[in-house]
C-alpha cells in the first residue's frame, strides 16, 4: 500500500460518519457528525466520536474517542432516541458548544467541553427569554440538523427540515442566540424557500430540504444544504447572516449527476441518496466535505472530501465525486489499493438512488460492504460484481503500468475488463474463477502514461467480490 496519502473515504472503512461539520480549531481539523452503523436498520444508531487531522496532512486521521452518548441528554435517559446531525461552535467564553437534535423531539439541545474533542457535558435546550424550548412555542416549525455560526457575542443558529410537498413547512430558519449560547435574541427567520413557496425565487428544482450549514468566507455567508434532490449539496450566499441568501448552486453530488466533464450529466455514477457536509478552509485550500452510502442501504454512511475552488465572482463549481481528494492530486500510479476507494459504482441497470432496506439492492447491484460486525476493524470491499458491475477509481498518476492485478473471491466465471473511462476501449482482461477465499489474479496491460481514470468491469456468470488492485 501507498503510504501517506489521503483517500475517499478519508476515515478507515469500518468507520461510518455522515453529515460531517468540519473545523479547523488549533492547528487540527475536527469532523463533528452523526454516526451510523454498519448493517445499521435506521440512521444514526451510535453515539458521537470524533476524528482529528493535523491541517497539513489530510491522511493522518486519529480517533478521538466518544465524545457525547445518546444517553447524555435528559430527554433520552433510555436511549430510545438517536443523536442526528450535530454542529460545533466556539462561544464568547472560548469553549465549545456542541448542537443537536434527538430524532423524536422538535427542540435543540447543547452540550459543552472545555476542548474540541473531549467529554461533552450536557448544557440546556435552546430556549426563548420564557423559558420555553425553541420548537416548542405556539407557531414554531419543529428544529432540526442545526448548523451554527458564532461572531462575538452572537450565535446564529441555522435549523430545518422540508419535505417536498410540504406547505407546513415554509423553509430553513436563522435564529439569533446570546452570549449564553442557549437564550434566543432574535426569533427564527426563513431564509430560503421549502419547495411549495419557492416560485420565483431562483431556488427551483433545488429547494431546501434539510442539512444547513454555515460558512463565512470573507464578507460572505455561505449557507450549504441538502434540497429536494436528495444527492446533492446545495449553496446560497448573502452578506448578512439572517436574510438576503440568494441561490448559487450544486457543489456535490453523491451520484455524480449534473457533472458532463466525463459522462452524459445525467447518468449516475455511484448509489445516492441524502447528502449533508459543509465547507471548510484548511491550510490556505477550501474543500467539501460530504458523504457517500454503502452496504446497499441508506444507514451505512462514509464521509468524503473534494477540494472546491472559488471564482472570482465567490460561485463554487461543481467538483466530481474521486478516490483521490483528500489528497490533493492524482494518486501514485503504482501499488495496492483497496476496492473500496471506488467512487464510481454502478451496473447496467442504472439507479440514482440507493436502497432502503438493502433487499432489492442485494439482488443485483454492486455494493462496498466489509465482513464481521460493526466496529469490527474488517478492510472494505466491493460486493455483487456481477455481469456489467463496474468499479471506478480516479486519478492516478500513470507511469510506465505493464501489469495489474486484482484479488477476487466469490462465485464467478468470468473476467475484469480494465478501462481509463467508463465507455472507453478495453485496455485488458484478468480472468478470474471461482474461489471461497481471497484470490490474487493478474494480466499483462499497459496503461497509458499521465493522469488517468481506472474502471474495472465484470463480465461473465455468477457475483464477483473485489477487495483490491494493483499496479506495477
Amino acid at each position: 500500500m501507498v503510504k501517506k496519502q489521503g483517500f475517499n473515504p478519508y476515515l478507515p472503512s469500518w468507520e461510518y460518519i455522515p453529515d460531517a461539520e468540519p473545523h479547523v480549531y488549533n492547528g487540527r481539523v475536527y469532523v463533528y457528525g452523526s454516526h451510523d452503523r454498519f448493517n445499521g436498520y435506521v440512521y444514526c444508531l451510535n453515539d458521537y466520536v470524533c476524528w482529528s487531522a493535523p491541517v497539513e496532512d489530510l491522511s493522518d486521521w486519529q480517533y478521538e474517542g466518544v465524545i457525547y452518548k445518546k444517553t447524555d441528554d435528559p430527554l433520552n435517559p433510555d436511549g430510545s432516541m438517536c443523536l442526528y446531525a450535530p454542529d460545533v461552535t466556539v462561544g464568547p467564553d472560548g469553549r465549545y458548544y456542541l448542537y443537536y437534535v434527538l430524532d423524536k423531539v422538535p427542540v435543540v439541545s447543547v452540550a459543552v467541553c472545555d476542548t474540541p474533542a473531549g467529554k461533552y457535558e450536557f448544557y440546556g435546550y435552546v430556549h426563548y427569554s420564557d423559558g420555553t424550548r425553541l420548537g416548542e412555542k405556539d407557531g414554531d416549525e419543529p428544529q432540526f440538523d442545526p448548523g451554527v455560526l458564532t461572531e462575538g457575542d452572537k450565535t446564529y443558529l441555522y435549523t430545518g427540515f422540508c419535505a417536498k410537498g410540504d406547505k407546513s413547512r415554509k423553509g430553513p430558519m436563522a435564529t439569533v442566540l446570546g452570549a449564553d449560547m442557549l437564550t434566543i435574541l432574535e426569533s427564527p427567520v426563513f431564509i430560503a424557500p421549502s419547495e411549495p413557496y419557492s416560485e420565483g425565487s431562483g431556488y427551483e428544482g433545488h429547494e431546501f430540504f434539510e442539512a444547513p450549514s454555515i460558512r463565512k468566507r470573507g464578507d460572505t455567508y455561505y449557507f450549504i444544504y441538502s434540497s429536494i434532490v436528495f444527492h446533492e449539496l446545495c449553496y446560497a450566499t448573502s452578506k448578512y447572516p439572517t436574510k438576503g441568501f440568494v441561490y448559487g448552486g450544486v457543489i456535490v453530488s453523491n451520484c455524480d449527476l449534473h457533472i458532463d466533464t466525463y459522462k452524459p450529466a445525467e447518468k449516475p455514477m455511484f448509489y445516492g441518496a441524502n447528502n449533508h457536509g459543509s465547507i471548510c478552509e484548511i491550510n490556505d485550500k477550501w474543500y467539501i466535505f460530504y458523504h457517500r452510502h454503502t452496504n446497499g442501504t441508506n444507514f451505512s454512511r462514509q464521509g468524503c472530501i473534494e477540494p472546491i475552488i472559488f471564482l472570482e465572482d465567490g460561485s463554487i463549481p461543481q467538483v466530481e465525486m474521486t478516490s483521490c481528494g483528500p489528497n490533493g492530486g492524482p494518486l501514485a500510479g503504482c501499488g495496492e489499493y483497496p476496492a473500496y476507494l471506488a467512487c464510481n459504482l454502478f451496473c447496467k441497470e442504472e439507479s440514482v438512488y440507493t436502497d432502503w432496506t438493502g433487499a432489492w439492492m442485494d439482488h443485483q447491484f454492486p455494493k462496498i460492504t466489509q465482513d464481521g460486525r460493526d466496529g469490527d476493524e474488517e478492510i472494505g470491499y466491493i460486493a455483487n460484481m456481477k455481469e456489467s458491475a463496474t468499479a471506478g477509481f480516479k486519478y492516478f498518476d500513470c507511469k510506465g503500468i505493464k501489469k495489474v492485478k486484482i484479488k477476487v473471491r466469490g462465485y464467478c466465471q468470468g473476467e475484469f475488463e480494465l478501462k481509463t473511462s467508463w465507455n472507453g476501449t478495453v485496455l485488458g482482461k484478468i480472468p478470474v474463477v471461482f474461489s471461497n477465499i481471497w484470490k490474487e489474479y493478474s494480466a499483462d496491460i499497459v496503461i497509458p502514461d499521465g493522469i488517468q481514470a481506472l474502471y474495472f468491469s465484470y463480465a461473465g456468470s455468477g457475483s464477483a467480490s473485489l477487495a483490491s488492485f494493483t499496479l506495477e
